[in-house]
Formats: C-alpha cells, structure tokens, sequence
C-alpha cells in the first residue's frame, strides 16, 4: 500500500517551469528558491558527487564485465543503461531546480535605471 506520507508529497509537489514562474504566488516562488537551494546544495556537496561517481563508475565496471551477446546478457546491458540514465536525469532534475531558482532570484531583483545619462 502506498504511504500517506507519498500521496501528500506527490499531491503538494511545485511544478515550475519557464512558463508559470511568472504567474506563481509569491509562497510559490519562495518554494521553487528554497528547492533550487537545497539542489545547489546538494549539487556542491563533494561527498555526494563522490557517491554519484562510484555508483556510475560501478555499473560501467558492470557493463564491462559481460562479455557474451546472449539474450539475458543484453537485457542486463540495458538494464545497466536504464540506471546510468536515471542518475544522468536525477543530476538534471537538480541542476534544473538550480536553473529555476537562479531565474527567480533574476525576475525579483530590481532593475537599477542608468544615471550615467
């Protein structure tokens, strides 16, 4: 059974993008600030960069150990693949949280008018 913890999560999620931050309540863009802070975070943090590196480094080590071209041996290969993708997009999912508060941070900032005229 799903948790009710997951259901609240997956009900509460903030979807932005380039399209709505324009249009989102001020509640909401603090939100999309404070994810893209923690994604940053996370992003900068070395030890997880290392167990990012390791996990992939692992399944390439995988990859490389199956030699032979039989039918369970190539579903194992793209299972392998399956996962070096889904590291990939997690990696993109935060950048883009990144990407998103850094958009936010640029919208809110006032505009200085130009006294050098």
């Amino acid at each position: 059974m799903i948790n009710e913890d997951a259901v609240n999560a997956f009900n509460n999620r903030l979807t932005a993008n380039l399209n709505n931050i324009k249009t989102m309540t001020p509640a909401q863009l603090d939100r999309v600030k404070d994810i893209g802070s923690r994604a940053e975070n996370l992003l900068k943090n070395k030890d997880f960069a290392q167990f990012v590196h390791s996990f992939k480094f692992e399944i390439c080590d995988s990859l490389v150990d199956i030699k032979d071209h039989t039918a369970e041996n190539n579903a194992n290969r793209v299972a392998l693949s399956n996962q070096l993708s889904g590291i990939d997009s997690f990696i993109a999912s935060l950048q883009r949280a990144v990407y998103l508060k850094n958009r936010v941070v640029t919208q809110q900032t006032p505009v200085e008018p130009d006294t050098d005229n």
